[in-house]
């Protein structure tokens, strides 16, 4: 269990993180086309490669963190990722400017960045009973998404007035000081008496916001239906984000617009994350898991098909909602069900990777084998996104119904 002070320093780390990773992975897709000439084929690659190396590092980094202790990973997190954003940056010598450098850059960057998230999310749900492992989840979903959307509002801003430097310099800096606040949270102790006083308290009869856990073999069954459906949502976000640099091209966007317009779903996304975390009526109920699977699916294609900036701003609001409550289930059903809360966080990550790998390589080799069909990347991913949904439906047969038994 640890203290509040650390519960309130990882949210500060967790919100660093996101801003800083926001920068890198979303415009370092601005940068290869802009210095390789890279076309949605190259970014969508680009993107798989860092998709393949996360989900099998992300999972073996959230067995380390169990292991080793959270703060070890999140040191080691720190140091590799801030190593490799200065050397892209060229600030601690020159760096050779070739796609190889790159690529190696980018999978320096992915294996630090492992090593963090599980963590963060352990910390945040160690000890919480259900009461309070809504409020906590909740409070870390807002912060990264906020973070993460404010991040890549800025971003093209950045992107376009300091230069190509800034999507590394930023970051880089971002890791030190998330280090030294590390640091200091390493010399806090990790418990305290108020903290156990609550915890007692909450698991008493008296607390009259218990809130009662479903049955066990209810819960797994959501916990494996939002497993399925959380990679499915970043096939959808990642077949998505390379290829926004070609989509502001084709609507006359430079990055710094780009960036403002096109952060709607993820700040919609931070938006649904307030309302589901002061919300509990979705927990456990298979329509509203569904309901924002297929909403989303329709909203993936509208916006990479769409002809209008209003059809565009449309589809990203209701796809930020809907991917919002398929990552919120992920996450709470995972800290819910789970008690290794490394090892379940470092599952969750590694079905993330999943499917920011799947995503883009559909998209990829649709355009490599057909290049003369320049959308059939997004019908691809749509078709793969339909497969997503029948493989969910196909377990609610399963799921017994929760009213209490007569007498």
């Amino acid at each position: 269990m640890f203290s509040p002070l650390i519960k309130r320093g990882a949210f500060v780390l967790e919100g660093l993180n996101a801003f800083s990773t926001t920068i890198y992975f979303n415009y370092i897709f601005f940068h290869m086309r802009d210095q390789f000439g890279f076309t949605n084929l190259g970014n969508l690659s680009l993107c798989a490669i860092s998709g393949a190396v996360y989900c099998v590092t992300v999972w073996l980094a959230g067995k380390f963190a169990q292991r080793r202790g959270y703060f070890v990973a999140l040191r080691l997190g720190f140091l590799v990722m801030g190593l490799a954003m200065f050397v892209g940056s060229g600030f601690l010598g020159r760096v050779v400017q070739t796609l190889t450098s790159q690529i190696i850059l980018l999978i320096l960057w992915t294996l630090g960045m492992s090593f963090t998230w599980p963590a963060l999310e352990a910390i945040t749900s160690e000890g919480e009973p259900p009461v309070r492992l809504q409020k906590a989840i909740g409070i870390y979903n807002v912060v990264w998404s906020t973070a993460g959307a404010a991040s890549y509002f800025i971003g093209g801003a950045l992107y376009e007035r300091l230069g190509t430097s800034s999507i590394f310099l930023v970051p880089g800096a971002i890791h030190i000081v998330q280090f030294l606040i590390l640091r200091v949270l390493e010399q806090t102790p990790k418990t305290s008496i108020s903290n156990q006083l609550i915890h007692s308290e909450t698991h008493t009869g008296d607390n009259p916001n218990k809130q009662t856990n479903p049955p066990s073999t209810l819960a797994k069954v959501f916990l494996q239906m939002a497993w399925i459906a959380n990679p499915f949502a970043y096939i959808a976000m990642n077949a998505l984000i390379p290829v926004i640099p070609r989509l502001a091209e084709r609507f006359g966007l430079g990055p710094m617009i780009a960036g403002f317009f096109c952060s709607t779903w993820l700040f919609a996304r931070s938006a649904s994350f307030v309302a589901l975390w002061l919300w509990r009526g979705w927990h456990y109920r298979f329509h509203w898991l569904i309901g924002s699977y297929l909403a989303m699916s329709v909203c993936f294609l509208a916006i990479l098909l769409g002809k209008s900036l209003l059809l565009l701003f449309l589809a990203q609001l209701v796809f930020g909602f809907a991917v919002g409550l398929i990552y919120y289930s992920s996450l709470y059903y995972s800290m819910d069900v789970g008690e290794t809360k490394g090892e379940h966080g470092g599952f969750h990550e590694a079905a993330i990777g999943a499917g920011i790998f799947a995503g883009p390589a559909v998209g990829a080799l649709s355009l490599r084998f057909f290049p003369s069909q320049p959308n059939l990347n997004a019908w691809a991913v749509a078709v793969l996104l339909l497969g997503g949904a029948a493989w969910i439906l196909s377990l609610r047969p399963r799921i017994k119904p929760t009213r209490p038994p007569n007498g």
